[in-house]
């Protein structure tokens, strides 16, 4: 699987690309953009491309007969070599993509080691937090506790004043006839 070499682009490569002689490949958007101008420049590598065959349009899925026909006639030694040089492309295709895989990887690693750390901090936060309010839930309920035993305490003392306030009404009232 071929991928296009321009930067922001990576899509799979389908039907037509454009084959640089610094050993590049781009998808027909991008190629036909990029090599419209006279000397083109390689996106990839900012190569100047100013020979006759530095930039070839090829078709990725060619017809049975012009597979037949392509190499036809040739020497054994140049159908080698074309072969050797087709194999040497397809090689730095696949190492450039496993480096911009590992590139890729290594910085979705980073972004997610990074929003690990900070997941972390804030769990750490809201745990100080926690604690925190957790304590204070303590304390609050002691002071609950403490001002429910005043009351209970105050209510009694009522309660007994009330009763030795009716037992001086009653004698007042007896005194009083």
């Amino acid at each position: 699987m071929l991928l296009c070499n321009y930067q922001k682009c990576q899509i799979k490569l389908t039907g037509y690309a454009w084959v640089t002689a610094c050993s590049h490949i781009f998808c027909d958007q991008h190629g036909s953009g990029e090599f419209s101008c006279s000397p083109a420049v390689c996106p990839a590598c900012n190569r100047t491309l100013s020979g006759k065959l530095d930039i070839v349009c090829t078709e990725l899925s060619p017809s049975e007969e012009y597979k037949a026909m392509v190499l036809a006639g040739l020497w054994p030694e140049i159908e080698l070599d074309i072969s050797f040089q087709a194999l040497a492309f397809w090689t730095y295709q696949v190492h450039q993509a496993r480096l911009y895989q590992e590139y890729n990887f290594s910085k979705a690693e980073g972004h997610l080691k990074q929003m690990e750390k900070k997941y972390t901090q804030q769990i750490q936060n809201k745990d100080v937090e926690l604690t925190s309010m957790k304590g204070e839930v303590t304390s609050m309920k002691k002071v609950l506790e403490k001002y429910k035993k005043k009351f209970s305490d105050i209510s009694e003392k009522l309660m007994e004043c009330n009763h030795q306030y009716q037992k001086l009404q009653g004698l007042y009232d007896s005194l009083r006839l």
